[in-house]
């Protein structure tokens, strides 16, 4: 992994980064005070809980209903403006709500609307926002950059509610809400400031449906970023039911309100502690053995949650936990980033947020109700196995790769050969590449066109197949489908080196003094689907499948 032996605080050289951190720190602690004030104003409306439980319903929903399109959406138009509008977006919605509070008008439903809308524009803004780190520091500062995000979001975690609080009962909750539109503001200045670099393309941008179907499939066969994937359901399923049941927990120590505040504060400070450890950490254990510390030590943390009601003991427990909880969550973050090459970054970045989100979630509904039916105890205790099973599959699974793909573009491929010049939106496209196979090496080449077909298809190919030569077992023809001509020229562009290091894998199986053949096919102006392409082709050949076999 990148980054290792780097202080946390190392990226704060870089002056927008900085002002980014500063700003967004700020407005991470505005949201978190608001929603202490959401909370209040809907308690202060309506007496039915049902209600009061929708408020998180209406502002979580969105992401799940918008995450990928956003995602598709950051890695098509210029990403900055992009956050500008959202943050903006933010700023419209939470200072609405700051209008109808302070002038009495306010009703639950109303509240309800523009809490829905606020989660519009979150999800709308979360994946271009953590997609554009790596633009913002070199690559061997992103660790600390990721280590040092996730410390601003536990400080506002940590001081947000008791400064919503104090707010609150001070002022009320339109004064809340004024202090959250305003954070915003801060956002939106610096990102004006930013002189973005642009990447040159002659080729127009992807459409929004399309780029919603590569961001599926890079998802689906990227290796890296699946492991990442159920790597932090894992953690988040058993992880997230300590965070939701943190204000029972602090109501049963007996001190209510303060004790929960004081969890927070100590789980914050932890995180805070464990971001600063870090480096040293991670220049000495391997990613993936990280994971499996950190599940342990939160595993400990539910089990001393399980066993004690006292704050003296609970306290320290937490702020271990805050170390674990960020030593994880940044390996994991950092992980999701670097399986991503920057032509889907946003998107694969969203998948993550999805499962991230999904396994608070679940978590959440899963514990609680075990905490319902069978006390806090038995939930804790449940919690902790649960860390204690996904330890060991963190050692197994290895989430997160100890080194980085190097997703840089290669642009080892010659442009292709044709009479005239196709429409860029003709297609379908079919790519044929013949290979003459030393035939001493056909298992193994194989073997190697299996991985080399994963990566065509997380590349963009809707289909892969490898076919063999009935009348000469030592000649392999490689047939994919791609959905346009413009498709497979941004495949031209985008070609990585870790891609070409596959083809090198392949081309030193084949035969000596061998040419590898490659053909390019349109589909005629009357054509058919791609997906009706592929079935055609499926219909009327054997197909070897990426693992090698007939189908």
């Amino acid at each position: 992994m990148t980054g290792e032996g780097r202080s946390t605080w190392s990226p704060l050289a870089h002056s927008v980064f900085r002002a980014l951190w500063i700003a967004s720190a700020a407005s991470y602690l505005g949201s978190f005070m608001a929603d202490v004030a959401q909370g209040w104003l809907m308690s202060s409306l309506t007496p039915s809980p049902l209600i009061v439980s929708l408020l998180l319903t209406a502002e979580s929903l969105p992401f799940f209903l918008l995450g990928l399109p956003a995602g598709a959406l950051a890695d098509i138009v210029d990403r900055r403006r992009l956050l500008v509008v959202t943050q903006l977006a933010m700023a419209v919605a939470v200072g609405t709500l700051a209008i109808v509070t302070l002038t009495g008008v306010v009703t639950p439903w109303m509240l309800l609307v523009l809490a829905f809308a606020l989660g519009i524009a979150t999800a709308l803004n979360d994946p271009a926002w953590f997609a554009i780190v790596p633009e913002l520091l070199p690559s061997d500062e992103l660790a600390a950059g990721v280590t040092l995000s996730g410390v601003g979001v536990n400080i506002a975690r940590a001081l947000g509610p008791a400064l919503g609080g104090f707010v609150v009962a001070a002022a009320g909750p339109g004064a809340v809400f004024v202090l959250d539109a305003l954070s915003f503001l801060g956002v939106v200045a610096v990102l004006l400031t930013w002189r973005r670099e642009r990447s040159i393309s002659v080729l127009p941008a992807e459409r929004i449906f399309g780029a919603i179907r590569a961001g599926l499939r890079f998802a689906r066969y990227s290796d890296a970023l699946r492991r990442v994937l159920l790597g932090t359901f894992l953690f988040m399923v058993c992880g997230g039911g300590i965070m939701g049941l943190m204000p029972v927990l602090g109501r049963e120590t007996g001190h209510g309100a303060i004790a929960f505040g004081l969890l927070l504060g100590s789980l914050g400070l932890g995180a805070v502690t464990g971001a600063a450890l870090l480096p040293r950490v991670r220049s000495r254990v391997r990613p993936d053995a990280l994971i499996a510390a950190g599940s342990l030590v939160f595993a400990g943390v539910a089990t001393g949650a399980a066993m004690s009601r006292e704050l003296a003991i609970l306290c320290p427990i937490m702020l271990l936990g805050g170390v674990a909880w960020i030593s994880v969550l940044s390996t994991l973050t950092l992980g999701a980033q670097q399986a991503s090459p920057p032509w889907v970054r946003a998107r694969a970045l969203a998948v993550y947020l999805i499962v991230f989100q999904a396994g608070i979630a679940g978590g959440s509904a899963l514990w609680g109700w075990v905490a319902t039916r069978g006390g806090l105890n038995a939930a804790y205790f449940g919690i902790g196995l649960g860390l204690l099973l996904g330890a060991a599959m963190a050692v197994r699974l290895r989430a997160v790769a100890a080194e980085a793909v190097d997703h840089s573009p290669a642009r080892h491929w010659a442009d292709p050969v044709v009479t005239g010049e196709p429409s860029l939106e003709a297609g379908p496209i079919m790519v044929q590449v013949e290979y003459g196979v030393d035939p001493t090496c056909v298992d193994s080449f194989r073997i190697a066109m299996a991985d080399l077909g994963r990566s065509r298809r997380r590349d963009g190919a809707i289909e892969w197949w490898l076919f063999q030569d009935t009348s000469d077992a030592s000649r392999f023809v490689e047939t994919w489908i791609e959905e346009t001509w413009a498709d497979h020229l941004r495949n031209h562009e985008r070609v990585s080196v870790a891609h070409k290091a596959l083809e090198q894998r392949v081309w030193d199986l084949t035969q000596r003094g061998a040419t590898t053949t490659t053909r390019h096919f349109i589909a005629p102006h009357d054509r058919r689907s791609a997906a009706a392409a592929v079935r055609a082709v499926e219909e009327r050949a054997g197909c070897w499948a990426p693992d090698g076999t007939l189908e």
